[in-house]
């Protein structure tokens, strides 16, 4: 192992705790990114020696002449002056106080629980049919044909679109399907035998599904089967390139001497909605579909496999080969924009926003009207990004704002130990980016970011604006790598198990602002172990609910926070929920568990109806440790796991979590 590795305090692999999911299941979601060392070796300062710093240098003092621990400080005024946990004053305060719901226990039944006074049912699973006309799922009958048609596998992102502006009871509902995996989709799959049909199956079972969604009398919610608005989106569906990376040296294949159009969209995780109404869906962990990198140095920085890869596809389709086709990964790694409303319409990857594994997309504008999309890339010791379009959001012509996020400048965040931050413009010919081209930088923006100095960060997940405060939060859910001889207080726990969500602050209030300042909002963990140093905004620990792994991120009309974890099944022992917290008032930080899901199933995509009456949740791959053979769930129909989309609500019709 490098001396860099070792200088960000790297545990050795065969010390890192295997997950309850199978050693299988880890290759296919992410190639086993948990397992193998992080591809940065830029030697950038990584997060955790700065939070550890800047606790050092402003409570280490105090707290040992007080005799206190450096972290037990969560309800003092030091603890506030460290992790900004005083209350935020006007509306935000105000509203914040308007959690009505009692947090629910844990569990592990094989059922989704919520809290009381609120009812779930289940709007759309695995199989169904999503294009009229489409075959009902024969599990044992599976085509690529019918699966095109269907809805695909292990559902993430969700996002609500009215049919008419404002109306909350009848939209359109669009949901990515991320990975697929073959031990949970084919009865005695052979994993070192895949075939072609299985392998076709999978490439259609990836992408996106669009359906009209109505909600009945009764508050339950369903969907069409035989709308025309209903479409998919796959891993063959053609796409454009556009941006500085499209039709360069790059971008161009034996199949597309173009270099700009692109064949499906991979690994889409989670995503958002642009002002203008269109989805902004994230490719994350592209790397695992590409075999044969050989020593080929910028493809290791982004983890594609030297040799065959674990879904064997290139076996049958010379695009994930890069012994045939070197530039085919250069043109998976973006967030790729939707028009829900038009399924005509050729979805776009926006390489201006750059390339890399992509978590998810938070669109909000800047005070001068341009478009900011906030993003953070999803790999151990990786970074946190923003985008700001060049042009401004034109608010009478929606097909004008469709070209809004091909040209801007890209940013890659600087944390400081002083609370401070900085967004560091990743643009050809400025220092230390003068031999570089734009083309390049929208490529290998991993290598861009590493020049400039940006700050390795423990895998940084979901980005939510909150339109209440306008502070900015960062789902930042582990970091296993790191081994306990790096402990320091950004990530004060070595290796970082249980994650953390950061308060992130533009200076102004402007989100097109190149500085920023920071604090910690939560410290995860299990605030009933006193091993474990836990932070929750300075809230007492002992009223509230444990919570690791956050990923997603949602905020609801009050400015609370809404995360849904990936993860706790094997860092708690309990099934994977979906948390709600104040961000201001006297009930910051206390966390409250509103719903639990499934044995092995993450839960996803949390996505509020414009009436905040509804919240949709994907829950992906229930049952996976077990595989389809022997599946530890058999949710949601009670013979076999299948991926699906829930919608919790209200029982009296009223506002989510009130």
């Amino acid at each position: 192992m490098s001396s860099k590795h070792e200088s960000r305090g790297f545990a050795p692999l065969n010390w890192i705790p295997r997950r309850a999911r199978s050693a299988y299941h880890c290759e296919i979601s992410c190639d086993e990114a948990c397992f193998r060392p992080a591809p940065n070796n830029s030697g950038n300062e990584p997060f955790a020696a700065i939070l550890n710093r800047r606790i050092s240098r402003r409570s280490l003092v105090r707290a040992t002449i007080a005799g206190a621990p450096l972290l037990a400080l969560s309800t003092s005024p030091l603890g506030s002056q460290i992790f900004g946990s005083a209350p935020l004053s006007g509306k935000a305060e105000a509203a914040s106080s308007t959690i009505g719901l009692q947090s629910i226990p844990h569990d592990n039944e094989d059922s989704i629980n919520i809290a009381e006074g609120y009812s779930s049912n289940v709007v759309i699973r695995w199989g169904d049919a999503v294009v009229p006309g489409a075959p009902a799922f024969n599990l044992n009958g599976q085509t690529a044909e019918s699966a095109a048609k269907q809805f695909g596998f292990n559902c993430d992102y969700n996002g609500f679109f009215p049919l008419l502006p404002g109306q909350s009871r009848r939209g359109l509902l669009g949901v990515n399907h991320e990975y697929t995996s073959g031990v949970d989709m084919f009865p005695g799959y052979d994993a070192d035998n895949v075939t072609a049909e299985q392998a076709a199956i999978e490439i259609a079972s990836h992408g996106l599904s669009v359906v009209e969604v109505t909600r009945g009398e009764d508050g339950s919610w369903s969907y069409d089967a035989s709308s025309s608005h209903n479409f998919r989106i796959t891993g063959e569906t053609p796409m454009s390139l556009t941006g500085p990376g499209a039709g360069s040296l790059y971008t161009i294949t034996n199949a597309d001497p173009t270099g700009v159009d692109v064949l499906g969209m991979l690994n889409n995780c989670s995503g958002g909605r642009t002002p203008w109404g269109t989805i902004l869906t994230a490719e994350e962990n592209f790397n695992q579909y590409f075999a044969n990198a050989g020593d080929d140095t910028r493809a290791a920085r982004y983890g594609i496999p030297e040799a065959g890869s674990r879904r064997h596809w290139e076996d049958f389709y010379d695009r994930f080969d890069m012994n045939i086709e070197p530039n085919e990964p250069n043109r998976h790694g973006y967030l790729v924009e939707i028009d829900p409303y038009d399924p005509s319409f050729t979805p776009r990857k926006h390489t201006a926003m750059g390339r890399f594994k992509h978590e998810a997309a938070s669109v909000t504008l800047s005070d001068d009207g341009r478009a900011v999309v906030y993003s953070g890339d999803d790999q151990r010791f990786d970074y946190v990004y923003k985008f700001i379009s060049n042009d401004r959001y034109n608010i009478f012509s929606r097909s004008a704002n469709l070209d809004l996020l091909s040209s801007g400048t890209l940013f890659a965040a600087k944390f400081n130990d002083d609370g401070s931050g900085e967004w560091l413009p990743l643009v050809a010919g400025s220092p230390p980016l003068h031999t570089w081209t734009n083309a390049g930088i929208a490529t290998f923006t991993r290598l861009a970011a590493d020049a400039v100095g940006a700050t390795p960060m423990d895998r940084p997940e979901d980005i939510e604006v909150n339109p209440i405060n306008h502070r900015v939060y960062i789902a930042l859910t582990n970091n296993t790598q790191r081994a306990e001889d790096a402990v320091n207080g950004a990530n004060p726990r070595g290796p970082n198990t249980h994650g953390h969500i950061l308060e992130l602050t533009e200076s102004g209030g402007d989100a097109a602002s190149r500085r920023f300042t920071w604090d910690i909002f939560i410290l995860c963990g299990d605030p009933s172990d006193s091993e474990q140093e836990t932070y929750f905004a300075g809230f007492e620990k002992s009223e509230l609910d444990s919570i690791s792994a956050p990923d997603n991120l949602a905020v609801d009309v009050n400015g609370n926070l809404w995360i849904s974890t990936d993860g706790q099944p094997s860092k708690l022992g309990q099934a994977d929920a979906i948390y709600v917290v104040p961000t201001a008032g006297p009930e910051r930080g206390r966390i409250r568990r509103f719903m639990t899901g499934v044995p092995d199933g993450e839960m996803a995509g949390p996505e509020f109806t414009p009436d905040f009456g509804t919240l949709f949740v994907s829950v992906q791959h229930p049952g996976e440790a077990g595989g389809l053979d022997e599946p530890t769930s058999t949710w949601p129909d009670g013979e076999f796991p299948r991926p699906s989309v829930v919608a919790a609500y209200k029982d009296d019709g009223g506002v989510v979590g009130t």
